[in-house]
């Protein structure tokens, strides 16, 4: 049976991309944009402080780094918590030592369970955004849109309020959104995600409640995705990371600046078998000449005044 023309029918189909959310463009047609401190490279780290339900549901699916086993699993369950509890601390005296300045991404459960991480950060002047409720409440097609603004208004409005601070980044658990959530976002404040993953550079995001930025939190440069995921060793996340480096150095210069994220998880790279690796790939970053560790809203304030 042939398909009814209708089928192709799609109000957005352009040259480029079929939707209205941005333009479709290639990264080297751009205009150069020059960092402060006439940096070649803007560094964003992204410190995850996530939260795993014993008991999450496994619809629509569950984010990596989930339990694994049936309930109870606390075998998976503990070394989260770990992370939260001890390697939280490994990682943050390594930033410290190497003047790094991170983003920490919160789980609003997690600030509400472990006050004091939410105090560290803080005091340090680190940028803190939100990452939803936790790792078992996932956004996705399938939720009601006032059951999903419910969802980001519980989160947002916990860590503006443990935070003190404004809360206008936003990374989705798992990084899954629904066709509401970008405008949704807009609409509470948020000036940024890091859920989108097609560039190396920020660029701006049109929705009906108004413009906010996409600012690619890198999935490839994550050591959970690394190590765990794709199952790879320390040595090679260390060396992952430093390539990326680079290359991103090589193709950048003062009047055309570039950005190199990755993403750290405490209860992975702050085992004590593991923060060598985190500890070798991060002084080889901060070792070039010309570079800037930055929070995602300061890289996104630079990049928005070219």
């Amino acid at each position: 049976m042939a398909l009814p023309n209708s089928y192709m029918e799609y109000p957005n189909r352009r040259y480029g991309m079929d939707h209205q959310w941005y333009e479709w463009s290639i990264l080297q047609d751009r205009p150069e944009i020059s960092w402060p401190h006439n940096a070649r490279v803007a560094i964003w780290v992204n410190v995850a402080l996530e939260f795993f339900p014993l008991n999450q549901s496994p619809e629509p699916f569950k984010a990596p780094g989930g339990m694994v086993t049936t309930y109870p699993d606390l075998r998976h369950y503990t070394l989260r918590d770990y992370g939260n509890r001890v390697g939280v601390f490994r990682v943050f005296r390594l930033l410290d030592e190497l003047g790094i300045t991170p983003t920490v991404s919160f789980n609003s459960k997690v600030a509400e369970r472990y006050p004091r991480l939410m105090t560290e950060v803080v005091q340090r002047d680190w940028e803190v955004i939100a990452n939803g409720i936790d790792m078992g409440t996932i956004h996705h097609g399938g939720l009601a849109e006032d059951t999903e603004a419910a969802l980001i208004d519980e989160s947002l409005t916990s860590l503006r309020e443990l935070s003190g601070q404004p809360v206008t980044g936003w990374l989705s658990p798992a990084r899954s959104e629904s066709m509401n959530t970008l405008d949704l976002l807009a609409a509470r404040g948020v000036e940024y995600v890091g859920d989108w993953q097609n560039d190396e550079m920020p660029y701006a995001i049109s929705t009906p409640a108004g413009r906010l930025h996409s600012m690619p939190m890198s999935h490839e440069l994550d050591d959970q995705t690394i190590q765990l995921q794709y199952q790879q060793s320390e040595t090679s996340f260390a060396e992952q990371v430093e390539d990326a480096m680079t290359v991103v150095y090589d193709e950048s210069s003062e009047s055309n600046g570039r950005m190199v994220s990755l993403v750290i998880h405490p209860w992975m790279s702050g085992q004590p078998h593991r923060i060598w690796a985190l500890r070798r790939a991060l002084t080889k970053v901060m070792g070039y000449n010309d570079v800037w560790s930055a929070s995602g809203s300061q890289i996104l304030k630079a990049f928005q005044a070219g």
